[in-house]
Parts: C-alpha cells; sequence; structure tokens
C-alpha cells in the first residue's frame, strides 16, 4: 500500500539526505591561515599536511638543495621568491575530520586576495612570529577577523629560534588585539632553546624530538609531571610557574568566548621542525567551529541542510599549463553538491553544468563527485563566475559581494611587442578576470594602453611574470602619478577630465572611476563640478 506525505512534509528519504548533509557539515572545518610576511604560513601548510600523512615529506625551507619547494607555493615566481603570491585551497582529513586549509598571500601588497579567502572562511589561525611578535599585516588582518566575527587560533611560530619572552608575547596579543589570550600549550625551555611544550590542563610535558632536519613528523614522548621534572630540572619548574601565572590573569579556556571572537586560544609551535604541528591539528577538530549557516545579502541565515548554494571567493589561471584553463574555487554553503549538476548563476538568472569540478591541493587536482558545506570546490572553466558570484539549485539565495579594494598605486600596460597585440589584451582580460589586478581603460587611452590598478606595487610585478610566461606577451609599465580613486555619481563623469592631476576611467562593465594625484585634487572636484559625487571604493584592510 502506497504512503501518503501530509502536504509540506518531507519523505523519509529526504530526511536522510538533511540529516546526513547536517553530519558531514558538522565534519568540516574550513579555516585560512593567515599572518605578516614570513611568519612561516606555507611551512605551516607543509606541516599540517604532513601530520595528516597526505604528503610524505615536507619542502618547508626554500633554497635548501635538498629540500623541495611547499606544495601550496605552486606558481613559480612564488618559488623562486619563497613567498606566497597566491592563495591556495588544500583538502585533507585528519582524526574523521575533513579540513579545507586555505593558504593565503603573506605580503600586504596582495591584501585582495587574502579578504577573499577570508569571506569563503569559518576559522582563522593567524601565525606570529616569534621574533617580532605583532607586526602591521597581523594586526591588520586580526581586525578583518574581528570585522566578520572569524573566531582565531593564534599560533606562536619559530620558538626554535632567538626571539621574545613567552610572557612578552601573550601581553602584546592582549593589549594589541582585544582578544584574550588562553595558552593551551606552554613552552618548555626559552626561544631558541624549544624542548616540549607543557598541557596547563593535565600539566604533562611533550618532549619533541627532530627527525630528518624537520621533513619529516618529530618524534615525541608524553611525560608524567614527576618524570619532566626529573629530566628537565628547573627549566620544568619555571614554565610550570609562568603557565600557572598566565591562567590566574586570563582565566581557563572558554568556547563560547572563543567562537564569538572574544578570545583566542594561543599555541606555541615550531613548524620547520614539526613541533606542536598536531597539537594544533586536534585543536582545530575539538574547538574549531564546523561549517554553519551563512548569511546571505539579506542577513537572512542560510541553514547547512538547505538546498544547494555556493559562492565563489576566488579565480585562479595558469595552474595546469598543458590546459591553459582556469579554476573557479567555490564554498559550498548549503546542501550537496553534485558533479555535473546543473547551478543557477545568480548574477544572470543563466544555468551553466558542473562537467569539472576538482579538489585542489596545491597544483595538483583530484575530481570530486560530491561536496558538502564547509568544502572548497574548483570548477574548472567556469568563465562566466567572477569572484564573490553566488550559485544555488532551486529557490534564489545571493550572498553578500566581496568589494574591490581602492587602488593606490597605478602604471600603464603596453605590449612590447606589437605583433603580440591579441596575447596582450587576452592575458590582460584574463588577469582583470581573477581579480590579480584592477583594469581601467579609456577611449583616449585605447586597448592597448590599459591603466593597470593596485593596492600594492608588487601586484605589477606578477602581472609582468605572469604576461610574460603565461601569454607569451611581454609587457612594458609606465607608472602614472595617481595615488587615489573615487566612484564617480554624475550625469556626465567626463567633466572631472578638465580638472588638472584628475583623470576619467572605467571599469569592464562601464563604471566611471576618477583617479587623482593626490588629495589637494581630490578636494578641487567640490569647486570646479559640484554637481558630481564622488563615493570611496570597496573595502579596507586599514
Amino acid at each position: 500500500m502506497a504512503l501518503h506525505h501530509e502536504a509540506g512534509s518531507a519523505s523519509p528519504a529526504t530526511e536522510d539526505v538533511g540529516a546526513n548533509v547536517v553530519r558531514e557539515a558538522s565534519r568540516r572545518r574550513t579555516f585560512a591561515v593567515i599572518s605578516h610576511p614570513d611568519a612561516g604560513k606555507s611551512t605551516l601548510t607543509e606541516a599540517l599536511a604532513l601530520h595528516a600523512h597526505v604528503i610524505e615529506e615536507a619542502g618547508a625551507t626554500h633554497g635548501k638543495s635538498n629540500r623541495r619547494s611547499t606544495v601550496s607555493d605552486w606558481m613559480q615566481m612564488e618559488q623562486e621568491r619563497g613567498i606566497s603570491i597566491s592563495s591556495a585551497a588544500l583538502q585533507f582529513t585528519y582524526r574523521d575530520t575533513v579540513f579545507n586549509l586555505l593558504d593565503t598571500p603573506g605580503h600586504a601588497d596582495f591584501s585582495e586576495d587574502t579578504y577573499r579567502v577570508l569571506a569563503a572562511v569559518d576559522c582563522a589561525v593567524m601565525l606570529v612570529d616569534a621574533a617580532k611578535g605583532l607586526e602591521t599585516q597581523t594586526l591588520k588582518l586580526f581586525d578583518v577577523c574581528r570585522r566578520r566575527g572569524l573566531p582565531v587560533i593564534t599560533v606562536i611560530n619559530k620558538w626554535d629560534r632567538p626571539g621574545k619572552d613567552a610572557l612578552e608575547l601573550i601581553d602584546e596579543v592582549q593589549q594589541r588585539t582585544g582578544r584574550v589570550p588562553v595558552p593551551l600549550n606552554w613552552p618548555v625551555g626559552l626561544s631558541g632553546d624549544f624542548r616540549g611544550t607543557l598541557d596547563p590542563r593535565t600539566r604533562t610535558y611533550t618532549r619533541y624530538r627532530r627527525v630528518s632536519a624537520g621533513a619529516a613528523v618529530a618524534e615525541a614522548d608524553v611525560l608524567a609531571p614527576g618524570e619532566a621534572a626529573a629530566l628537565e630540572g628547573e627549566t620544568w619548574t619555571e614554565a610550570l610557574e609562568t603557565a600557572e601565572l598566565v591562567a590566574e590573569g586570563n582565566g581557563e579556556f572558554d568556547a563560547e568566548a572563543f567562537l564569538a571572537a572574544q578570545a583566542t586560544p594561543v599555541l606555541f609551535a615550531a613548524a620547520a621542525l614539526n613541533f606542536g604541528v598536531a597539537t594544533l591539528l586536534d585543536v582545530l577538530v575539538d574547538l574549531a567551529p564546523p561549517a554553519g549557516a551563512r548569511l546571505d545579502a539579506d542577513g537572512a541565515p542560510r541553514p547547512v541542510g538547505a538546498p544547494f548554494s555556493g559562492f565563489v571567493f576566488k579565480l585562479q589561471a595558469g595552474m595546469d599549463r598543458a590546459h591553459r584553463d582556469h579554476v573557479a574555487f567555490l564554498r559550498v554553503c548549503s546542501g550537496v553538491f553534485h558533479r555535473g549538476m546543473v547551478l543557477t548563476h545568480a548574477a544572470t538568472g543563466k544555468p551553466f553544468a558542473t562537467k569539472y569540478a576538482h579538489h585542489v591541493f596545491g597544483r595538483d587536482r583530484e575530481t570530486v563527485e560530491t561536496a558538502f558545506p564547509g568544502d572548497v570546490v574548483g570548477l574548472v572553466n567556469a568563465s562566466a563566475l567572477r569572484a564573490g558570484d553566488s550559485v544555488y539549485v532551486g529557490g534564489p539565495v545571493v550572498f553578500p559581494p566581496i568589494p574591490h579594494f581602492s587602488p593606490e598605486h597605478f602604471q600603464v600596460a603596453r605590449a612590447v611587442d606589437a605583433g603580440r597585440a591579441k596575447q596582450f589584451r587576452r592575458g590582460i582580460v584574463q588577469l582583470e578576470h581573477e581579480g590579480v589586478i584592477q583594469v581601467l581603460r579609456s577611449e583616449t587611452r585605447g586597448d592597448q594602453a590599459p591603466v593597470l590598478a593596485a593596492v600594492g606595487p608588487m601586484q605589477f610585478e606578477v602581472v609582468a611574470d605572469r604576461m610574460a610566461r603565461e601569454f607569451g606577451a611581454q609587457v612594458r609599465l609606465e607608472p602614472l602619478p595617481y595615488t587615489l580613486a573615487r566612484r564617480v555619481l554624475a550625469p556626465d563623469p567626463e567633466v572631472l577630465n578638465r580638472i588638472p592631476g584628475t583623470e576619467v576611467l572605467r571599469r569592464a562593465g562601464g563604471e566611471p572611476i576618477a583617479v587623482f594625484t593626490d588629495k589637494w585634487k581630490l578636494g578641487r572636484v567640490a569647486t570646479h563640478a559640484p554637481e558630481v559625487t564622488l563615493e570611496p571604493i570597496g573595502g579596507t584592510l586599514d
């Protein structure tokens, strides 16, 4: 006999699917690794992958002949300079928990890429150099996490090298970030003499021994307090007393305060030696938030069990030189993603199929058949998508847009070889599509002389490098004197061209952007063109 359900009630099969989505979402930990340049982000990324047994050997240290470059730094320019220029997405499993780890550019010139990544994660791991403490970029990123309400786990890295006092670093975190730092381990030995870590809750001692110069997982012995005291003597006693002093002042770890972005758990580590890395993985499993409901553009939470939805937070080309394709990185927000499913592009209302979908591990790829909330899927050759675009199945859903940042550096790009004009135009369009650089044009300058607008000057170096390597079109870059940019709201934006030190350019969609040599030229608009309204451009990390 057929079973009949009341109108609006779910069938058992639907309930099973919904329960499975919620269960799978609870297994996900989607986080970014962020810090000031040279704090060891890519090294930590390698170390985490090593401990999860998804790579056999870590290549943390650049420039050593017997060590390969980090798997997350796949771009040739990254490998040559030893810095992260492009964010990378890695997925692996540890303790039955699926990690979606997003490594981010360290250099401040690539703040836009970092901001895009922070829009897609549920938690951040902030790396602090033990010798340098909280640097300018670190504090800016802390502030971005605060504004997004992101919980932050603080890792004080490079404890194997001489650095600041542990108490000094703890005080610095509290005073300069406003979050209460609660150490979940404490170093035994001063910075530069890293012997192991004390667990303040159990008073056990984890003693580390490096293996293969840090290329393999460090060996560790867990000792009882009495054994630790007998082995380390006064060094152990000092670590124990200092940890108790911090606990008295800052209290025990409070999960609610952490998730509310009011407190930050602190770990001491040496990623290059793989000391303390397993502890970080355990903390992420036990304490970091799983994938949950995300707010849509109207501020309404989208439950993970709702029909499929997601948003694109990043585009990247040049990862597969053999095919010259580009990848749209999609954060799954709700429902189940199935390879081949037809999604609706919220910006256009048009459908598109997802035949080529990958999990991306650095430069390596693996076809993904299904993905759940929190997962990051690489959609290959989804050419209609842009960073910030929403996609869905069923009823429409739109997630908050990812803003442009206000550029401060401007250069004209020209093809060195006029015979490569076609390749030049294709390359500029592709890099604009990815968000590597902002591209502004005008009828006066023409398509062969676009104005490149950047948050930081190193973006121009990336453009020149990729144009030559990937598109075979060397470029000549000519600096312009402009330092400010504003959106223009006016019937006739071109009226601003009559003000010296001012030029009106346009984005690909036709939006007028006025650029100015200095703030005094900007101030002249009110006098010489009072009918024009100017607006700041997008977000800021300041």
